[in-house]
């Protein structure tokens, strides 16, 4: 089966089943409270790291520097600001993970050691070249 396909599935059965089992310990109406706290407080902190994030990046600009931390911090905090507005505590724990700055930067070496390649490429093929001017140009 398709890996997204299976994450639209399993994610909403385990936000169900995280919600009754909290809800069953500390009940009802502090498990809603702890929902909306939890989204009001981690879209107010996304705003302030992404501000943060735009300002680096205004800076590395003008040092004519290419922001691209910068450019995926952003992407990362808004898809955190994302998951925390959805209701429920395991795409808050994921969201509250991509919004600091500590375990952002973890997750990201984790994700491109995958993507990393090494810069010498072994598949190359050496050879030369001549120019030949026009007037000796043959046709085959």
């Amino acid at each position: 089966m398709n890996p997204l396909l299976i994450s639209f599935i399993l994610i909403p059965v385990l936000e169900i089943y995280l919600f009754i089992k909290i809800g069953s310990q500390i009940g009802a109406i502090l498990t809603i409270l702890l929902i909306f706290m939890t989204a009001i407080v981690g879209v107010y902190y996304a705003k302030y790291e992404g501000l943060n994030t735009l300002r680096n990046g205004f800076v590395q600009l003008k040092n004519n520097e290419v922001p691209t931390y910068e450019v995926l911090s952003g992407a990362a905090i808004a898809f955190a600001a994302f998951l925390l507005i959805i209701p429920g505590f395991a795409t808050d724990v994921l969201g509250f993970l991509l919004i600091f700055p500590i375990s952002r930067n973890l997750i990201f070496k984790r994700l491109f050691k995958k993507f990393k390649k090494n810069k010498t490429n072994k598949n190359f093929i050496d050879g030369e070249f001549e120019d030949i001017e026009e007037n000796n140009d043959r046709k085959i």
